[in-house]
């Protein structure tokens, strides 16, 4: 026996109309050069109308490429919803990837047109000669920058003449909830990124999705402040939630500093903040002695949140970091760690170890943690570790056009995601650490995610990273590479630090003091970097 409900495609227009009919008086702010600049949800319904308009007289084909190479902003908000409201799919370039990376997406996507912030047009300039397919190049102002002289032969238009030009349009139905919406590409720590290509379909389920109370709840009642970048894994879903419920939307642009950051929390009362780990130690004594009252939530993800800073905003603001996990390929959230309603009446501490949990996987989404090359099930005793592995309606299925796929994929069907996790009695997830930088030593394995938690615990240290480095006898041992923050730390202070807490063959081998971790382009620590400059040092036995 069949059902007999309708069957209307899911597609990112119905979360701009419900903006442009329910919520035209709420505000989106940004951050700019010259001030912060508000307009409405009425007047960016519009603007992105008139955008859509743009699209058609630029003749950009029916499925073609829109890429953006901005900072979050209310014009990129803009581009967020014009291409794929009108079938065309958004390509989201990361400003901070290296320049041949930046060439290889843009040829491989066939990307037709890039808007560009004015403020990072330089960043781009020199590479515009390399894009194939290249036929617009459109400068969107931002206040700040130089026009360079060569733009590789293109003719730069501008974004605020070619809207002021149109009139707004309607979108053409979109009738197929599979059509490809938009692309995000990986940050490419080991060769070239790899094109992820979001569904109209996926990206309405995981708005939906971030919307659960379980996940980031996002209402209509909310200030998003969206610090994670509007290139990194749709921002998280907060851009698509944020225009789906209503809520107040502040775009920080291009200052991302603490103290610019601070300043937007406190003066537009925001609710909910997210961004990765090295933002938030840099905010977060930029929020002393301040009214920080109106947050209710400050997601973080992109690396594993050190317990020490979860707690430092814990007892500074009242409120505690809340981890999430994903990945580009999860669109990306696909876990957050919201305690059970038992485990809030634990002590303290019992529920500062649990937030170092990534948490149970969010509802649409599955999860497995199998033992290294099989789908045969860890026990869930919090103690086992395996590969941690997805499926869901809003979960890759293969990369775009790549044969790296078939290292990825099962042959059932689920994404490898290159975590090593355990997972305990009711499902709840921890990250153990990402198969590559998982350290052998005597045939033994050093997570060196739990080091660095354990390090950057100690009150002298501001960042640290653990990698593995060649040993004679050990085969591999950690080293860990430490950020001070007081000069007068010593290599002995740290492992004595360490040495009530873990195992002492998992202690480190020595300590490298370095000026600065070194980040990848998603602002999560590279330590491909620090691999390749200290893995074949030796530093004596301890």
């Amino acid at each position: 026996m069949q059902g007999l409900m309708q069957d209307v495609p899911l597609t990112i227009n119905h979360l701009f109309d419900r903006a442009e009919r329910y919520h035209g008086h709420k505000e989106i702010i940004t951050a700019a050069a010259g001030g912060l600049e508000r307009t409405t949800y009425a007047d960016f319904a519009r603007r992105t109308r008139q955008l859509a308009g743009v699209l058609d007289t630029l003749g950009v084909s029916a499925d073609g490429r829109v890429a953006t190479f901005a900072w979050n902003t209310a014009r990129h908000l803009e581009l967020y919803f014009a291409a794929p409201c009108t079938g065309r799919v958004l390509h989201t370039l990361n400003i901070r990837l290296f320049p041949e990376q930046l060439t290889y997406i843009v040829n491989h996507a066939d990307d037709e047109v890039i808007f560009v912030d004015r403020s990072i047009l330089a960043l781009l300039a020199p590479l515009l000669h390399t894009f194939t397919n290249l036929k617009h190049l459109v400068l969107m102002d931002d206040g700040k920058g130089d026009i360079p002289d060569d733009l590789g032969g293109h003719t730069l238009l501008d974004y605020e003449e070619l809207i002021a030009a149109e009139q707004p349009i309607d979108f053409p139905e979109i009738t197929d909830e599979r059509r490809a919406a938009s692309m995000c590409y990986t940050s490419g720590t080991t060769g070239n990124p790899k094109g992820v290509v979001y569904t109209h379909r996926s990206t309405f389920m995981h708005t939906a999705g971030a919307m659960m109370v379980d996940s980031l709840g996002v209402r209509e009642a909310d200030v998003v402040l969206p610090v994670v970048p509007m290139f990194h894994a749709n921002a998280w879903g907060l851009a698509h939630a944020a225009v789906a419920t209503g809520a107040t939307l502040v775009m920080p642009g291009a200052d991302l500093s603490g103290p610019a950051l601070a300043n937007l929390i406190v003066d537009e009362n925001v609710t909910v903040a997210a961004g990765v780990p090295t933002i938030w130690m840099a905010v977060l004594p930029e929020l002393k002695g301040r009214d920080t009252s109106s947050l209710r939530s400050i997601p973080c993800g992109g690396s594993a949140v050190p317990r020490s800073l979860s707690e430092a905003y814990r007892e500074q603001t009242g409120l505690p970091i809340l981890q999430a996990w994903g990945m580009t390929e999860t669109s990306p959230i696909a876990s957050v760690c919201q305690l059970d309603v038992d485990q809030q009446e634990l002590s303290i501490d019992e529920q500062a170890d649990l937030r170092t949990q990534v948490g149970r996987i969010s509802f649409g989404v599955e999860a497995r943690v199998v033992e290294p090359g099989s789908t045969n099930p860890v026990s869930w005793d919090g103690e086992a570790s395996g590969e941690l592995q997805c499926r869901g309606n809003w979960i890759a299925s293969d990369y775009y056009d790549d044969p790296r796929s078939r290292e990825s994929f099962t042959d059932d069907g689920w994404l490898k995601t290159g975590d090593v996790a355990t997972v305990d009695a009711r499902g709840r997830i921890r990250l153990v650490d990402r198969t590559k930088d998982l350290i052998k030593s005597g045939g033994e394995w050093i997570s060196s995610v739990e080091l660095e938690n354990e390090i950057m615990s100690h009150p002298k240290v501001a960042e640290a990273a653990v990698v593995g480095i060649v040993h004679p006898k050990w085969g591999e041992a950690a080293l860990a590479c430490v950020v001070r923050s007081d000069d007068t730390l010593t290599e002995q202070e740290v492992i004595e630090h360490l040495a009530d807490k873990v195992a002492k063959w998992q202690l480190p081998k020595g300590v490298q003091w370095i000026d600065e971790v070194p980040k990848t382009s998603v602002g999560k620590f590279s330590k491909k970097t620090l691999r390749d400059e200290f893995g074949g040092a030796f530093m004596a036995d301890q």
